[in-house]
């Protein structure tokens, strides 16, 4: 999961690199024992048919198209998806097919805020308020251990 060294500039040194906190992968994880269970009993209900094979070639068909649509492609977008706190810059990067991305100067935030809901802070994962200078809030949802990147990004800042 280390971020790639070649992008970060000479005497920039990479403070936290992580993914989106792993609760948006319970509806894939939910949806994975729920297509097995029903492709399970499917395939045992056709298995009595005369049409048996087609119809398990359609069960197969089915099945695999909803695990690659609401699975395997949530699962690929939190894995490519970024937020990465160097000593200089704020990255935020995600996208599989097409890559997009930005980024925040240290010298350019204001401020930093974080919160949780009841579930959240059960969880340990909350939102990330930054406010760069001339521009509008932005917020970051799902981050792990928001109270700690909190601090590291008001320790961040302060230095610079």
């Amino acid at each position: 999961m280390a971020y790639p060294d070649e992008l970060l500039v000479e005497g920039e040194r990479l403070l936290i690199h992580q993914h989106p906190h792993i609760k948006m992968l319970l509806i894939p994880a939910f949806m994975f024992l729920l297509t097995c269970g029903a492709g399970g009993y499917l395939v045992a209900v056709v298995g009595r048919q005369d049409w048996r094979v087609g119809g398990w070639s359609a069960i197969a068909v089915a099945a695999a198209m909803v695990l690659a649509w609401f699975v395997l492609a949530p699962l690929a977008r939190w894995y490519n998806t970024h937020f990465v706190v160097t000593t200089r810059r704020v990255l935020v990067r995600e996208g599989v097919l097409r890559r997009v991305g930005f980024e925040i100067p240290m010298n350019r935030i204001e401020g930093v805020s974080c919160w949780q809901g009841s579930l959240e802070r059960l969880l340990g994962c909350g939102t990330l308020g930054i406010e760069p200078s001339g521009d509008s809030p932005l917020e970051f949802e799902d981050i792990p251990a928001v109270q700690r990147v909190c601090a590291v990004l008001r320790d961040a800042t302060d230095r610079g």
